[in-house]
């Protein structure tokens, strides 16, 4: 009878914890990418992992994104993804911001590319000067990298246009609505052939930290254990044929002080924010 009664008034203590456990172990785990691309081709890109993530941690996974890198970089800020996928330079910033805990990113090179239409009248930095270019946004990699590239070769009274997706750039340059546009290498090559055999590199970067997943420290506890989620699913033959889709190579441990490197990209991104921009 004693132990009937210990048992009861243990369960009476504690369904308070578990009423409020349950619900929270049943919300989706939010990874977040940044909008590269659409938001269709960004959640058909990483349906392989989530389905993959969805059996290791038992539990749903969501794929999201936002309108555009600020917002993204808010976002992430603000602790409302468990894990990100994005650039180097807002990998750092959530890093250094928000407490996000860097895990791996990809074998393949990430460079920042200039676009021109194949045919057209563009074949040096000094031909875009009195022009329009178009970027993502403010707080893209590849659109920093652009700014910089035209600052170097100080190329004259250049106006932004800032876009929500990649294969949004080509397009437009392919109207004749710019003269430049800037977005990443393997996002160029991702385009329909196409659009793609209609466009032209002005310009490549070096390789930068690319697309770099981080964890929220939340999870802090489970980093290994996600980790070696990510690593399987590399073995897997989903995200086999995954990487070779994107041209990504596979996956790769981040180098000491890669994300460091990416300090003055990060920097640019924080000012954005605190101007809400």
């Amino acid at each position: 009878m004693t132990r009937r009664i210990l048992w009861f008034l243990a369960v009476i203590w504690l369904w308070p914890v578990w009423s409020m456990a349950a619900p929270s172990e049943q919300l989706p785990f939010r990874i977040g990418v940044a909008p590269h691309s659409s938001a269709r081709v960004i959640i058909e890109m990483y349906q392989p992992l989530r389905h993959r993530l969805e059996q290791t941690l038992q539990r749903p996974v969501e794929i999201v994104t936002a309108p555009d890198f600020t917002e993204f970089a808010r976002r992430g800020v603000a602790q409302q993804y468990d894990m990100v996928i994005t650039t180097g330079h807002q990998a750092r910033l959530m890093q250094t911001d928000a407490g996000y805990l860097p895990l791996l990113t990809y074998q393949a090179d990430f460079k920042a590319v200039a676009l021109v239409a194949f045919d057209s009248r563009f074949r040096t930095p000094q031909d875009l000067a009195h022009s329009k270019v178009i970027g993502l946004s403010a707080s893209s990699l590849v659109t920093l990298w652009g700014q910089h590239w035209l600052h170097r070769n100080a190329v004259p009274n250049t106006t932004m246009r800032y876009v929500s997706a990649s294969d949004s750039v080509g397009q437009l340059l392919l109207k004749g609505e710019g003269s430049a546009g800037f977005v990443s290498l393997a996002n160029f090559q991702s385009l329909p052939a196409s659009v793609r055999d209609q466009l032209r590199v002005l310009a490549e970067s070096l390789p930068m930290a690319g697309r770099v997943y981080v964890l929220n420290q939340r999870h802090a506890k489970q980093q290994e254990a996600m980790l070696a989620a990510l690593w399987a699913f590399a073995e897997t033959a989903e995200g086999k044929q995954y990487f070779s889709k994107y041209k990504l190579g596979g996956y790769r441990a981040l180098e000491p002080r890669e994300l460091v490197a990416m300090d003055p990209y990060a920097n640019e991104v924080r000012t954005t924010l605190k101007q809400g921009k």
